[in-house]
């Protein structure tokens, strides 16, 4: 991400990380429906455009899906009654029914619920001075913690630095080489496996999710598989076809769909968020903000993190760990304030350390020229300039972020875009400028 905004150059990427699109964007392409468009501003302002856009494509086509069936009704009255018929009228019905055949609805989120187990005691883990190494390598050191009922906690650390171990370990599905894990009573576990292990590649989604069976239960009631999965976004015909050629995608929302299955007070969540879309982010985040047991759940995704968990274990290599309250950005504000101040020294050491050829070098350099009577009053003038240009800019961003300014012809929107774009420039160059004198200075 910082790689990204120290940038010069013009950037283009795809990603359904929420923060890192919120950081860098300033103009979202939309693919939707096989039509693209692009929508100036932020992330955020998409976001609110987009919902404005769909909420009046709904209603324009409820009043058109209206017509329609008011013209339905009369040529089957007039076939009824023998009258003659408007031929303009039925031309006009063959081209409406022509177009709601062509029209391409809104696909349609994951619908997802969870079912809670009966409630698990009230201490879930209690870790006294764990520790676990393979070989040289120290996963965890002499760590503690309590995990109580309803807690929500996030793993969060550098791939390899031992969270899918941790999560073995809470598990008893690996043994800790010193320190105890005392397990809470009446636990009902359901895991997901970041590594997709369960997944038969060689099965069909409707037989892995239903054991071969077309009925299953949910929460009591019985509802039918293919049904239940295209609560999570399969068409039938992709309910059928082979696990191994699903997207990854496809592969995480299939995990979801078996897991949600189950009754129970402990999820532990290794990655669920890798391949979803935006829309199922949230939809999952939603599902266990509201979620009354215990989730242990390890992400990369900082807006989800912040979302859905009470505390965090940050893991800092050679098995040291620490928790946080909070989530990502609390865990980061929190590391921060207790991270010691840099010492005035370092530079200079590495001043220090610098080859000889190196400073004869800057030794026998021409000293920097001075700025001149015209540059120091330019340089003391750039402050305003740059303020200047700036509110220039938010106010012609202000203009195209509002929906209501694409009504206008289109000449002027057109010239708002170019007067945008130039004032970008200008700043740009007035940056540039401030750092070059600045430099010398």
């Amino acid at each position: 991400e910082s790689l990204c905004m120290d940038f010069r150059g013009c950037l283009v990427f795809i990603s359904h990380d929420r923060a890192f699109t919120r950081a860098l964007s300033q103009r979202v392409v939309d693919i939707d429906r096989g039509r693209i468009t692009s929508w100036d501003g932020d992330f955020d302002n998409y976001l609110l455009r987009k919902e404005e856009f769909l909420e009046a494509e709904a209603r324009q086509q409820a009043l058109f899906d209206k017509k329609l069936a008011e013209e339905e009704v009369w040529i089957r009255q007039g076939i009824k009654a023998r009258r003659t018929r408007n031929e303009g009228r039925v031309r006009a019905l063959k081209a409406l029914r022509v177009e709601r055949s062509e029209r391409r609805n809104v696909v349609g989120n994951a619908n997802m619920s969870l079912d809670v187990a009966e409630t698990s005691g009230k201490k879930v883990f209690e870790v006294k001075n764990l520790s676990k190494a393979y070989g040289h390598q120290q996963i965890v050191e002499d760590f503690s913690a309590l995990v109580i009922r309803g807690d929500r906690i996030g793993l969060i650390g550098p791939n390899g630095t031992g969270k899918s171990t941790l999560l073995r370990l809470l598990l008893e599905q690996e043994t800790p080489d010193s320190g105890s894990i005392r397990v809470g009573t009446k636990l009902e576990v359901a895991y997901f496996d970041q590594q997709r292990n369960a997944l038969d590649l060689e099965a069909r989604p409707v037989d892995w999710v239903g054991d071969g069976r077309d009925m299953i239960s949910i929460a009591g009631k019985e509802r039918h598989v293919i049904s239940y999965l295209q609560d999570f976004l399969f068409t039938p015909d992709r309910a059928r076809s082979r696990i191994g050629k699903l997207s990854g995608g496809e592969r995480n929302r299939l995990l979801l769909a078996r897991l949600f299955l189950r009754s129970a007070n402990l999820l532990v969540l290794d990655e669920p968020t890798n391949d979803l879309d935006v829309e199922t982010l949230e939809l999952l985040e939603e599902q266990l903000m509201n979620y009354n047991g215990t989730v242990l759940l390890v992400s990369h995704d900082r807006a989800f993190l912040d979302n859905v968990v009470t505390c965090s274990w940050v893991f800092h290599g050679n098995g040291r760990l620490t928790e946080y309250a909070g989530g990502y950005t609390d865990a980061k504000r929190q590391m921060g304030s207790r991270a010691p101040k840099a010492t005035a020294s370092k530079p200079t050491a590495t001043k220090k350390a610098a080859p000889a050829a190196s400073q004869s070098a800057a030794a026998k350099a021409p000293p920097a020229r001075k700025l001149t009577l015209g540059e120091r009053k330019e340089l003391g003038g750039l402050p305003a300039k740059l303020e200047k240009l700036e509110a220039k800019i938010d106010a012609l961003q202000a203009k195209l972020a509002d929906p209501k300014f694409y009504h206008r012809p289109e000449a002027e929107v057109n010239e708002a875009k170019t007067a945008l774009a130039a004032e970008e420039a200008a700043l740009e160059q007035a940056f540039e400028r401030w750092e070059e004198l600045e430099a010398l200075s």
